[in-house]
């Protein structure tokens, strides 16, 4: 879709016609929508792939009878790096795996149920897939490594989401984002806040219960805003942080504080990375990234400014950029925006109107 095409510039070219016709004089008639419309310049939504059984979960031994069924398969993850093959993540069949690494000297530390696959999904529906937790790679131990551990193919390797997030498809994204959020809150919430105790892990790997005062611990994520700042004259502000003269530019972000609105969050960030003022916010979609554990909920904004001042701390440089400048300095290999697996492109682009074109991997 052209820029032209846009729904913001159909929107625009209305206001305008509105404006034309009305008598002189007098105010343009305004088009009045219903209470309840949603706009339609919000970020596309992406369906879930995956049923997490928030009520099914809840019985105990609930995942023990899931792993013995043999229908079940597992996601592999060790120290935020999930076992892949290829381009996918590896799922293997949960029982036998079980039984192997058990075998091996590796069970796992920790089995959680992370849900049943939809029909949308690229795993047959209603599958059940577990995550398996390892203490430790079992490429550590050198012994069981060089045997092998069966179910596990040999050229199945240990990899970050980021090294493969561009190559999964959806369900394994969404597998490998469920996955690492959960595992990273386990790996910090092994005590009771209130007293110390160790906790107990219950409801499928979604509850730590203290077993000395009886409290319940839930996940937890950290929500952080994430803005396309947008001047009068319509340029998009971007910055970096690092040094001054590295070529990464993306949108501007920060987390939410206790007692903030989400709108008050956006001013207050952009006000101090780069001391620009924010009069109009739009929530436009969000983006799970549990690295450790945040929500990137991203938003517009417009500014009356047309200067920004970074604070050298978390900004280091920041730069204005119309539309055609913007394309250009990707182009050339000036400058380097946010890879296409992040909501901070999705946000770019829809400033932008369509999709901006990266450089040549090979220039």
């Amino acid at each position: 879709m052209s820029l032209a095409e846009s729904p913001a510039a159909q929107n625009k070219a209305e206001q305008n016609k509105a404006a034309e016709n009305a008598a002189p004089g007098s105010a343009a008639p305004l088009k009045r929508l219903p209470a309840n419309h949603l706009m339609d310049t919000v970020l596309p939504v992406r369906p879930a792939l995956i049923d997490r059984g928030s009520g099914a979960r809840m019985k105990p031994g609930m995942v023990e009878a899931v792993v013995s069924s043999g229908r079940a398969l597992a996601v592999v993850l060790s120290h935020r790096q999930a076992l892949v093959r290829g381009d996918s993540l590896l799922l293997t069949e949960a029982a036998g795996l079980a039984e192997n690494l058990g075998e091996a000297g590796l069970p796992p530390a920790m089995i959680i149920y992370l849900g049943s696959a939809l029909g949308s999904s690229d795993v047959e529906e209603g599958t059940d897939i577990v995550l398996f937790v390892l203490e430790e790679p079992f490429e550590v131990r050198a012994e069981q490594f060089e045997r092998g551990i069966a179910g596990i193919p040999a050229d199945a390797v240990w990899t970050g989401f980021r090294d493969v997030a561009a190559r999964l498809n959806a369900t394994d994204t969404a597998l490998f984002v469920e996955a690492s959020a959960i595992a990273n809150w386990h790996a910090t919430h092994v005590h009771c806040p209130r007293c110390g105790a160790a906790t107990l892990v219950e409801a499928g790997g979604w509850v730590r219960r203290c077993p000395a005062d009886n409290s319940e611990h839930y996940p937890r994520t950290d929500p952080a805003i994430i803005v396309t700042v947008v001047g009068p004259d319509d340029r998009l502000l971007l910055g970096g942080g690092g040094p001054i003269d590295a070529k990464n530019y993306s949108t501007l972000a920060g987390f939410v504080e206790p007692g903030e609105s989400l709108e008050q969050a956006v001013v207050r960030e952009i006000q101090e990375e780069v001391g620009v003022r924010i009069t109009a916010t739009q929530y436009l979609g969000s983006q799970s990234w549990p690295f450790p554990a945040s929500l990137m909920l991203g938003f517009t904004a417009r500014t009356p400014d047309t200067e920004a001042t970074p604070d050298g701390v978390e900004v280091t440089r920041a730069r204005w950029f119309s539309r055609a400048e913007l394309q250009d300095a990707v182009l050339s290999g000036e400058i380097v925006i946010s890879s296409r697996l992040s909501i901070a492109r999705s946000l770019i682009e829809h400033w932008y109107g369509g999709v901006i074109q990266d450089r040549p991997a090979d220039e």
